[in-house]
C-alpha cells in the first residue's frame, strides 16, 4: 500500500486489488471487513481525486523544510535499521547515511528546528557504522568480505572518515560527501 506524507502523519493511499471469485468487489479484505479507515464499499474515482486535492492542498502549506527533515528521518531510521539486523547490512546502511548525509550537511540550517537534531543523527549513524564494521571485520578475520574494499582509503565513504580520524585533532570533524 503507497502512503503520502502529510503533517498529521502518513496517509494511506488505497489501492484496490483485481478482483476475484474469493473477494467479489465491494467484500472488502478477507473476513468481510475494510479494517481500520477503509470502508466496505469502493471510494468512486471522484472521491479520490477529492481526496487526492485536499491532501496535496495540505502539503503544499506545510514548509518545505518540514517535509524534507521528515524524510531525512526515515533514511536516519533506515540506516539504523540495515545497521541493527543479523548479519548488519553494511552496504545498505552506508547507502542510506551518505544520502542523510548529503542532505543534513548540503542544507545545514536551511533544515530549521530539525537541523541540530539531524546533524547529531548524522554522527551517531556514523559512528555505530564504524564500530560494527570494525566488529564485522575482527570477526570475519582479516580476509573478510564485507564488500567495502580494501584498507586503501581510495573511494572512502564519508561514514568511514570518523574511524580514519579519530583520536586527531586536525579539526577534521567536517566530512564532505563530494570526493
Amino acid at each position: 500500500m503507497s502512503t503520502l506524507w502529510t503533517p498529521e502523519g502518513e496517509r494511506p493511499i488505497r489501492r484496490d486489488p483485481p478482483p476475484s471469485a474469493e473477494h467479489p468487489p465491494g467484500s472488502g479484505s478477507p473476513g468481510g471487513s475494510g479494517g481500520p479507515g477503509e470502508p466496505d464499499e469502493e471510494i468512486s474515482e471522484e472521491e479520490v481525486r477529492e481526496q487526492m486535492d485536499q491532501l496535496r492542498e495540505q502539503l503544499a502549506r506545510t514548509p518545505a523544510e518540514m517535509v524534507i527533515a521528515n524524510h531525512a528521518f526515515g533514511l536516519f531510521e533506515l540506516a539504523a535499521l540495515h545497521l541493527s539486523l543479523q548479519p548488519p547490512q553494511l552496504e545498505q546502511a552506508r547507502l542510506a547515511i551518505d544520502a542523510l548525509a548529503a542532505l543534513v550537511e548540503g542544507l545545514g540550517a536551511r533544515l530549521g528546528e530539525a537541523a541540530p537534531q539531524l546533524t547529531e543523527g548524522v554522527s551517531q549513524l556514523r559512528l555505530a557504522y564504524v564500530q560494527i564494521h570494525r566488529a564485522v571485520e575482527t570477526g570475519a578475520g582479516a580476509g573478510g568480505d564485507t564488500g567495502l574494499g580494501g584498507d586503501s582509503g581510495a573511494g572512502e565513504s564519508p561514514v568511514d572518515a570518523p574511524a580514519a580520524n579519530a583520536g586527531e585533532d586536525s579539526g577534521a570533524g567536517e566530512h564532505s560527501v563530494e570526493e
